[in-house]
């Protein structure tokens, strides 16, 4: 199984074209040890040549052309992207949809309460049916398995994770089953499993199940601590506010990723004001103490 980072920065991306907190601002200036990101967004696949696209981010045109493997190569009108799976309905992980509009029918894998969202609120589902169509493919929210046509060789188990539903949906604040959820991709003939989850709330038990059984995370590193956004005067609101987990402090990533032992560990989804960004901060000298890597864009995974 190969999977490819086709971004790893969260909503905004790295620099954020309006911000000028100590991260952007450097990283523009060139007086930091950093890599630009785009916003989240991975491509999976056993063969390099049939991918699924695991959330639709808006910078997906970018990223596409910086990655051959998922690129036309017969006929005039072509791609690797077999099927897309999304996350959650936030605008960053599914804006994207909108740049693919030019090809065939987008074959969609989704919670009920994200197409939900996306035929309501942020009625995308709606818009593209008059260009290329949507074929939306319910996905379980209770761990359970399946497999994607035209992706060989893995199955995936979807649960719903507890976070927020984006700020446009009619149901922000009434959460729902299925409004985020985490993906455990396992492949078939090898049983390695890698868990993925972008955006995570809290660690409920079958959320540590799934870590704790997975050769590789890719897990929520959007802030290392909940009050980031606050004291860089970035925000108003916490990293809990926003239904993320920081990463210092007790409770956080770092503490929990502690206790998980032979398993490949990276932080993904790092917003712009994260001071992880710099490769020579203190915060990423405690990360690399502790065996837990950074994810970056075009970085591959291989199981």
């Amino acid at each position: 199984m190969k999977i490819r980072v086709l971004g790893s920065g969260a909503g905004g991306g790295f620099p954020q074209w309006n911000c000028n907190c100590d991260n952007c601002r450097r990283l523009r200036h060139n007086d930091i040890n950093a890599k630009a990101r785009t916003q989240s967004s991975i491509a999976v696949s056993t063969d390099d040549t049939n991918w699924l696209l695991i959330n639709a981010s808006p910078d997906i045109r970018t990223q596409l052309e910086t990655f051959p493997a998922i690129q036309p190569k017969q006929g005039i009108r072509d791609t690797g992207i077999k099927a897309i799976m999304l996350m959650d309905s936030q605008i960053d992980h599914t804006t994207g949809l909108l740049i693919l509009r030019e090809g065939e029918p987008l074959d969609i894998y989704c919670s009920e309460m994200v197409r939900q969202d996306l035929t309501t609120g942020f009625p995308l589902f709606n818009m593209l049916a008059d260009y290329c169509t949507v074929n939306h493919h319910p996905i379980p929210v209770d761990g359970s398995g399946f497999e994607i046509a035209g992706i060989d060789d893995l199955r995936f188990y979807t649960h719903a994770l507890k976070s927020k539903a984006p700020p446009y949906s009619p149901h922000r604040h009434d959460p729902h089953d299925g409004d985020n959820v985490g993906v455990i991709i396992e492949q078939i003939s090898t049983g390695k499993k890698v868990y993925y989850s972008p955006g995570l709330g809290a660690f409920e038990p079958h959320v540590m199940r799934a870590m704790e059984a997975a050769d590789c995370l890719l897990v929520d590193g959007t802030f290392w601590t909940d009050d980031e956004m606050i004291c860089q005067k970035a925000g108003i609101k916490r990293a809990q506010d926003m239904g993320h987990l920081a990463q210092s402090g007790p409770g956080g990533m770092l503490e929990t990723l502690n206790t998980i032992d032979n398993t490949r560990k990276i932080l993904i989804h790092i917003n712009n004001t994260n001071p992880i960004l710099d490769e020579d901060s203190e915060q990423r000298q405690i990360l690399d103490q502790a065996g837990i890597e950074v994810a970056y864009d075009g970085l591959e995974i291989e199981l």
